[in-house]
């Protein structure tokens, strides 16, 4: 699980991933691509994005979303001290 702050006005480049990606808007609007298709997500949206579909994202006011990877994205992992 992760929680992103985004800034208004930031683009998420499209891009894919061999991970299932679910996500929660807690805060913000944000426009998420999911393939052809645009979602306007608002504070209490979520969405679940399948493993190697190409999406991307432009934020539209100061967000926080919180996403979960499966399986697990070892990069998003605390490392060991």
């Amino acid at each position: 699980m992760t929680e992103f702050l985004l800034k208004a006005n930031h683009t998420l480049p499209e891009h894919a991933h061999p991970f299932e990606q679910t996500g929660y808007l807690v805060s913000g609007h944000i426009q998420l691509k999911i393939g052809a298709e645009t979602y306007d997500t608002f504070a209490g949206d979520a969405w679940c994005i399948p493993m190697n579909d190409t999406h991307g994202a432009w934020v539209i006011e100061d967000s926080i979303a919180v996403e979960i990877f499966s399986p697990v994205r070892q990069d998003y992992l605390p490392t060991k001290r």
